[in-house]
């Protein structure tokens, strides 16, 4: 089955932020952000127990609750069991992502690639998001952005365990899809040179927006589009350093990609257009790309990235985009 059949539409709604992500935010807000995402047409809603140790599962649960099943898609992740008993928060090694879910729940964070922790991961997703299914299940961060030099033990783990659970999973119907959710491109390229798992999309972070896309572009791109398969783009905004914010990568952006953000802004202001549409579109321009999915913590910030989706961006645009070097030659671009 094609990804892109079993996705709505190519623009969706990205939950880390309702794990009070960077910051605390107040309950009411996170559930009117969900709402206004419904309200402006949005029926693809990804998140993960990691975002906030379930907090994310629990307020989208609690926003679509009532809402009619068969409208919308809902992905989740595994490699995660979230805990009743509590830990330290501030103790929790998260790698590169560090301490960006803080402000979430206490809830101790088990990371368990296993084929019996799998299944329990989807159960407990379920519960949080007080649904009957999951539609696409990704296995989260296997990557050595969170697990440095231990990420190749991790993978074979998720090999013997994750990935077979999905495939069952999937084979009895229980799920419609199962991929990798990582924020690097090693992982998925691993996962495509094996003969056993059989993913059908890939969630792949920050690593195809208009800030980085090189070593996507040219090393796993070719090889998901060759397969039929597709490629769900998570932070189009670089956690937010394209569109002003001052965090790229769960970090403080440094003063390069500042300077690359200033370029491509002016070139945004020299033809009159957001910097998120073009954000969006050039990362929905690539043909292996079947969705992408802002964050959003905000319900204001729904229709701006509807309204992005659709803005109409001058062939000129890409053409001086282009000329100045800020997207790589052989990038696929709207026009």
């Amino acid at each position: 089955m094609s990804i892109k059949t079993v996705l709505p539409h190519r623009l969706g709604f990205g939950a880390a932020p309702l794990g009070n992500m960077f910051r605390d935010i107040p309950e009411a807000e996170a559930l009117a952000t969900v709402e206004a995402a419904w309200a402006d047409g949005v029926r693809y809603y990804d998140n993960a127990p990691f975002y906030g140790a379930g907090l994310a599962e629990l307020r989208m649960g609690e926003a679509l609750a009532g809402k009619p099943r068969d409208e919308y898609v809902l992905s989740t992740k595994v490699g995660r069991v979230i805990l009743d008993e509590v830990e330290d928060v501030s103790a929790r090694d998260n790698g590169e992502k560090g301490d960006v879910f803080k402000h979430g729940r206490p809830n101790k964070v088990v990371n368990d690639y296993g084929y019996d922790a799998t299944l329990k991961s989807i159960e407990d997703s379920l519960k949080r998001l007080r649904t009957d299914r999951i539609d696409i299940a990704f296995v989260h961060d296997l990557a050595q952005d969170f697990w440095g030099d231990r990420w190749i033990g991790q993978f074979e783990q998720a090999r013997t365990g994750a990935f077979r659970a999905l495939d069952r999973l999937r084979d009895e119907g229980v799920i419609k899809a199962w991929g990798l959710g990582v924020n690097k491109v090693e992982p998925i390229e691993l996962l495509l040179d094996l003969d056993e798992p059989k993913p059908d999309v890939f969630l792949l972070a920050g690593r195809y927006t208009l800030l980085d896309h090189d070593r996507a572009l040219q090393r796993v791109m070719p090889k998901v589009a060759e397969r039929g398969l597709g490629i769900v783009v998570g932070g189009p905004y670089s956690s937010g350093a394209l569109v002003g914010g001052p965090n790229f990568e769960y970090a403080p952006a440094t003063p390069a990609i500042l300077g690359k953000v200033a370029r491509i802004k002016a070139l945004t202001e020299k033809h009159g257009i957001s910097i998120k549409a073009a954000g969006l579109q050039f990362a929905l321009a690539n043909p292996a790309v079947a969705a992408v999915i802002p964050g959003a913590s905000r319900p204001e910030r729904i229709a701006e990235d509807g309204a992005a989706l659709t803005e109409t961006i001058p062939a000129a645009f890409w053409t001086d985009l282009r000329a100045a070097g800020l997207v790589h030659p052989d990038a696929p671009l709207p026009a």
